[in-house]
């Protein structure tokens, strides 16, 4: 299914809308523009036919939105606008009927975070190769956004004072502007000093990282790289930035650091949203429990 095809449609569903369904003027724009980022989204993830996604699909879009740090609200809208345009599709006896329940179920809300192993961070990290053009940029890319747990968007906005390689640390700027200091392990600076030290790739003046014009990197651009790399280590391809993130937290965790160190790497103003990860890493409440009850 090509993206032609997907637009096509999108525009149809527009008409119908408007003509039989007397939707305001902003509400129609609001659903358009909602669909036209999904169908910007289709072409990047290369789902295979927009007619019959499956929960997976579309868990992966929503883990998208949130790399693109849309609020739960705006979330919910493009879901609402899905879900309307599919209902379209299954009237027009195109789409699956079983799209309209996916977007309809509970379950597409509650997927636990994706978490993966130290072995595959590892081969994630490596999969940046010598020979490629910006081996240097992309392989101290990746080890920030793991070493650090960073958003997407606080890494392609660090900038080059924000670095304090001789001290190992940065300093991120997340949501609301909030600053915090974050350690920075001898593998990433290592990569970072190499990186900053190649003028070939290192091309930015301000920004840490940049394109080969050297203009800042967006995170649409960083979810496509860690794609790629994801894809030469044979790693899911539902793996994005975030999930780098959602790693930190919990090797964190299994290697013993307290729940209020990790809130305060992280970055989250509530406890609460960090608590997330002691229901993923289980396997260290397991050990600690075998090893200090009496009845382990």
């Amino acid at each position: 299914m090509s993206l032609n095809e997907l637009m096509s449609d999108i525009i149809a569903f527009r008409h119908y809308l408007q003509s039989e369904r007397g939707l305001s003027e902003n509400t129609l724009l609001a659903y358009n523009h909602d669909l036209e980022r999904y169908a910007q989204w289709t072409v990047i993830a290369k789902l295979p036919n927009y007619l019959a996604p499956t929960l997976s699909d579309l868990s992966r879009y929503i883990a998208f939105m949130h790399e693109e740090e849309l609020a739960a609200p705006s979330i919910a809208r493009h879901l609402a606008a899905l879900r309307m345009f599919y209902r379209f599709l299954r009237l027009e006896e195109k789409a699956d009927p079983s799209s309209v329940e996916l977007l309809a179920s509970p379950k597409l809300w509650q997927r636990v975070p994706h978490v993966l192993s130290p072995e595959s961070v590892d081969a994630l990290l490596n999969a940046p190769r010598a020979g490629d053009r910006f081996f240097l940029r992309d392989r101290a890319l990746l080890e920030t956004l793991y070493a650090t747990g960073c958003r997407a968007s606080e890494v392609v906005g660090l900038k080059r004072h924000d670095l304090y390689l001789d001290s190992a640390f940065c300093k991120c700027f997340g949501k609301g502007s909030k600053q915090r200091v974050v350690p920075l392990g001898k593998p990433a600076i290592a990569s970072l000093r190499a990186y900053l030290a190649d003028a070939a790739t290192a091309g930015g003046e301000e920004h840490v990282f940049t394109s080969r014009s050297g203009q800042p990197l967006s995170r649409i651009v960083l979810w496509m790289l860690v794609k790629k790399y994801c894809q030469r280590a044979e790693l899911p391809m539902t793996v994005s930035p975030h999930t780098l993130r959602h790693s930190f937290a919990t090797h964190l965790l299994a290697g013993g650091a307290d729940l209020r160190t990790v809130q305060e790497l992280l970055g989250h103003a509530s406890i609460q949203t960090t608590q997330l990860y002691t229901h993923i890493d289980r396997t260290r409440l397991k050990a600690i429990h075998k090893k200090f009850h009496p009845r382990g």
